[in-house]
């Protein structure tokens, strides 16, 4: 994160104090008494370079972990990064924060060998502004992304029917955050996100993941589209949530090797995105708002996934009632 620091050497003064005027007094000092004012001047100068000093090494420190690096804030992904193996160079805390909050922290941090850094929380605030951090900062390299085929070989891997979410330009990081919690949930495989017009892995949304940025792999695809047919190759059907479709989800059947395509927040699905989709899928609507938050539309259809999968084991392969559309 990249956050203007206005205390650089060259945007103070170095004093910061207003010079006295000619014939001011001050302490005692009058134009006779030579003595106290070189000591006046001189306890100046020495107060003006401790703030000078100070402000360049709190410049350059900030400065120095700014760049390619990722910041985690908060207790929870802190404390679930770590132990999920991420590789972070430094955690910061807040020497106002309560002792038995941060002790997980410490003693994982320890643990992995960490450097952990008391600071006062006004530095915290320069680095995640606008965040909860909850006196808990984390340096750490940015989360890779992952291709395509490795999500295809995790859902393998794991012996299931796979299970991707396709995100068309979802643009807030808190609906990604929100997303890769219940993806976390719901056992999902990966997610995938386009480059363009699309909010990329950040505090905020590791943040609002609570966590879950750690265990969902995310893939940044260049085409949308082309990964779609890539995806539909691979055996698996696509379904486009998107208000307005004539079928509802509770009669489809996602049993099958699926892609779930969620769409953006003002405009849902793209209409290039929606003409590739297999079939469209609609949560009912009862109110007089015709449309959900994206993260929240994802979070019903993955549960209703979630339910369907669990009846079928149930079943042991009997066939159900309800049909899965064919491709296009």
């Amino acid at each position: 994160m990249g956050n203007h620091n206005p205390r650089t050497p060259g945007n103070r003064s170095a004093g910061g104090a207003k010079p006295f005027a000619q014939g001011e007094r001050k302490g005692g000092w009058n134009s006779s008494g030579n003595g106290h004012k070189d000591r006046d001047k001189r306890h100046h100068a020495a107060t003006a370079s401790k703030e000078s000093a100070a402000d360049n090494e709190l410049w350059a420190e900030d400065s120095a972990l700014k760049g390619d690096d990722e910041y985690l804030a908060g207790k929870h992904p802190v404390l679930e990064a770590m132990k999920a193996g991420r590789s972070i160079n430094k955690i910061f805390l807040s020497n106002q924060a309560q002792r038995h909050l941060i002790q997980p922290i410490m003693e994982e941090a320890k643990a992995r060998g960490i450097v952990v850094q008391q600071v006062d929380k006004s530095k915290l605030d320069r680095l995640v502004p606008d965040m909860q951090h909850q006196g808990v900062v984390a340096q750490a390299a940015a989360v890779a992304y992952v291709e395509v085929d490795e999500l295809l070989a995790r859902a393998k891997a794991s012996g299931e029917a796979p299970l991707i979410v396709l995100l068309d330009e979802v643009e807030d990081p808190h609906n990604l955050g929100s997303v890769l919690r219940t993806a976390d949930c719901t056992g999902v495989h990966g997610v995938i996100v386009p480059k363009r017009r699309s909010a990329g892995l950040t505090a905020v949304v590791a943040k609002t993941s609570a966590g879950a940025v750690e265990y969902v792999p995310v893939a940044r695809v260049a085409n949308l589209v082309q990964t779609m047919e890539k995806l539909k190759e691979a055996g698996l059907w696509i379904a486009g949530a998107d208000a307005g479709a004539k079928e509802g989800f509770y009669e489809t059947n996602l049993t099958g090797p699926l892609a779930i395509v969620i769409g953006n927040e003002g405009q849902g699905l793209s209409r290039l995105v929606r003409e590739r989709c297999d079939f469209i899928l609609s949560l009912p609507m009862v109110g007089q708002i015709n449309s959900l938050n994206a993260s929240v539309a994802a979070g019903v259809i993955l549960y209703e996934v979630v339910r369907q999968r669990g009846e079928a084991l149930k079943k042991r392969g009997a066939s159900t009632s309800v049909t899965t559309p064919e491709h296009a």
